[in-house]
């Protein structure tokens, strides 16, 4: 597909990452107004409560965009979501009969503050990147051991907290917990000194669902995605993994990117996911390209200084779509919601410069990083801003997702100290 042409020239930029191809939903605010859904569209984006209060855009007896969130649209399901989009590329395709009444009801991007994009039900975090699973297996038990023996059967996860997912730009403050060096007698009470990010896309369910579901309807049921940088606690988590996986580690934050970039502007770059090395059950076996050739990279830039490009990978590097996911978390009967949140899992590639934490770029802290300024890093210092970026190359067009950036504030005073 190539470029389809929008009267906002802005959005003609085979650069830009917000094409009429695009059309992701996020929600905004202007001079302290109430956040309100938008669509991005170039540089501008359209006030989707404006439109609809103004009679362009109607797609049910109720109103849809009266609220800050996409997730009464996710509720009406797929046949609206697609009579949405069909409706938004007719108003700003170039030559639009409606452009004289759209026009007014677009706002610069650079005058608006992003905020949540959707109200997340709940939130599930995966382990489904087998180039991470292997890196970080082999860091604590050995190449002979680095894969768990379940791994290549189900796409291993965890039920995280939804209140701790928070949008692109949020301040994250390093935690404190129990930590256990190898040579520890016993635990100790501290600030993570091994905090780190994890490069993800998030899947954002849209149809609910209330038992065992396909791989194919699983991927009916998705939304659209996001960047999602699952912040973790290294050291917390070796302490605590065990026997129960992570906890603690994982609750300090999860950062997503602020635009729901949709299935359909995604559907040009479907690929395969590898080929398996053991077969998979056929509830979980691939039904057609599950997953997205969409680059990403991660940029690391300390207090007042310039970002480090650390990091570059893509999302096909993926072991498990979050097709198979979703269908695998509803096996046991677990009902899905509109809204719930699915973190991919760490992806990494093949090399060394495609590592996506940097646990794995520092190889446990014995490997540190040299930046761009000339200091060195293993894990992430007080002060440091992490992006993750990504994009979808097509034909004279750019699929973007915004930027998902969190800097890294200094852990309090002891919070018990008395």
């Amino acid at each position: 597909m190539p470029l389809l042409k929008s009267w906002v020239a802005s959005a003609n930029d085979a650069n830009h990452p917000f094409p009429l191809n695009n059309l992701p939903y996020g929600v905004f605010s202007v001079e302290g107004d109430d956040p309100r859904c938008g669509v991005a569209i170039g540089d501008m984006i359209l006030d989707m409560q404006a439109a609809e209060e103004a009679g362009l855009v109607r797609l049910a007896d109720a109103p849809l965009f009266d609220v800050p969130y996409w997730n009464d649209l996710m509720e009406e399901g797929p046949a609206v979501w697609a009579a949405l989009r069909n409706r938004l590329t007719a108003l700003l395709s170039e030559g639009a009969a409606e452009q004289d009444k759209v026009e007014p009801l677009l706002v610069a991007a650079a005058d608006a503050e992003l905020h949540m994009p959707f109200a997340v039900s709940e939130y599930t975090d995966f382990y489904a990147g087998k180039n991470h699973a292997f890196n970080v297996g082999t860091m604590f038990r050995g190449p002979e051991n680095a894969l768990p023996p379940n791994w290549l059967h189900i796409p291993i996860g965890y039920n995280g907290r939804a209140s701790s997912v928070v949008i692109s730009g949020t301040d994250v403050r390093r935690p404190w917990g129990q930590l256990k060096g190898p040579n520890d007698d016993t635990p100790r009470w501290a600030p993570c000194a091994r905090f780190d990010i994890e490069l993800e896309m998030g899947a954002i369910v849209g149809t609910p669902s209330d038992g065992p579901i396909t791989v194919q309807e699983a991927d009916d049921n998705i939304f659209g995605y996001v960047l999602l940088n699952d912040w973790s606690a290294r050291d917390i988590q070796a302490w605590e993994y065990q026997p129960l996986g992570p906890f603690q580690a994982k609750a300090t934050a999860n950062t997503i990117s602020p635009w729901i970039v949709t299935k359909p502007a995604l559907e040009p770059f479907r690929c395969d996911t590898p080929e398996r090395e053991v077969e998979l059950l056929d509830h979980l076996k691939d039904c057609g390209p599950m997953l997205y050739d969409i680059d990403l990279e991660v940029t690391l830039a300390p207090e007042g200084k310039a970002a480090t490009t650390i990091a570059r990978t893509n999302y096909k590097e993926m072991y498990y779509s979050a097709a198979q996911q979703l269908a695998h978390h509803t096996t046991a009967g677990c009902p899905m919601n509109a809204g719930d949140l699915l973190g991919s899992g760490t992806i990494s590639g093949p090399t060394k410069e495609s590592r996506g934490s940097l646990l794995e770029l520092s190889w446990g802290g014995k490997e540190p990083l040299t930046l761009d300024t000339g200091e060195e890093r293993s894990f992430i210092a007080d002060g440091d801003t992490l992006t993750l970026k990504g994009a979808a190359k097509g034909d004279g067009y750019t699929i973007g997702f915004g930027d998902c950036t969190g800097t890294v504030l200094p852990a309090l005073e002891d919070p018990y100290a008395r």
